[in-house]
């Protein structure tokens, strides 16, 4: 039994603390649920391709866990290339640099309306850097 008399002002503290857990319990369960229209475009092996290219620009993200892109040029196209999270490229030591010259292995995907290349491989001189096993699974993760 409380100590205390229920009053119409507990009552409504109450009803305050419990509408506040419903909507914190809400937002829990939305974290991490992607936002429609905004999914990350998915390895497909069936759309691989390999193509020989220049670094045109690389664009280093400010966070360590954001994708690194490369903008690489094909002949007369642009081509932009996700290769992996910032630190896992720190993590294994490699650098590219304008004027690369690179061979990507990757899968051809869309996000939104741009076109990309999702990046399985990239050889650059005689140094491979594997991104992801045959399947597209991240090896970072």
């Amino acid at each position: 039994m409380p100590c205390f008399p229920r009053t119409k002002r507990s009552s409504s503290l109450q009803k305050t603390v419990k509408s506040a857990v419903v909507v914190l319990s809400a937002a829990v369960y939305l974290v991490g649920q992607p936002v429609q229209g905004t999914t990350s475009p998915k390895y497909d092996p069936q759309t691989e391709t390999k193509m020989t290219s220049t670094v045109d620009e690389v664009r280093l993200p400010s966070s360590p866990k954001d994708i690194v892109h490369l903008l690489v040029k094909t002949g007369t196209d642009t081509v932009d290339v996700y290769l992996c999270p910032k630190s896992f490229l720190e993590d294994m030591g490699v650098t590219f640099a304008k004027g690369d010259q690179i061979v990507v292995t990757g899968s051809k995907a869309k996000q939104g309306d741009a076109d990309l290349i999702l990046a399985r491989e990239v050889v650059k001189g005689t140094d491979t850097l594997v991104l992801r096993d045959a399947k597209g699974k991240p090896v970072w993760s």
